[in-house]
């Protein structure tokens, strides 16, 4: 999977968890927690999510890595290309 093809899913997930929100003005840097105004149900949501559609587990203590959306992006591309 091409790191365009992972923040398309990321970008794609989020916008399911916080659907009045407008990703096309994101930061990729910002904290999607104020960004986009979610709470950790929704960043739990988040990770089950990724897992269904990857089969990436991501423990409790790596979240913070998911807070942004190049971190998020940056972490799934290192699990995804540990796996192969």
């Amino acid at each position: 999977m091409t790191r365009e093809e992972i923040r398309t899913l990321v970008l794609r997930t989020f916008a399911r968890i916080a659907p009045e929100a407008d990703l096309a003005t994101l930061d990729p840097k910002a904290d999607v927690r104020e960004a986009l105004d979610v709470d950790s149900m929704d960043l739990n949501q988040f990770v089950l999510a990724i897992h269904d559609a990857l089969g990436v587990d991501i423990p409790e203590r790596e979240l913070p890595k998911f807070f942004t959306v190049d971190g998020a992006v940056r972490e799934l591309e290192a699990r995804l290309s540990k796996e192969k």
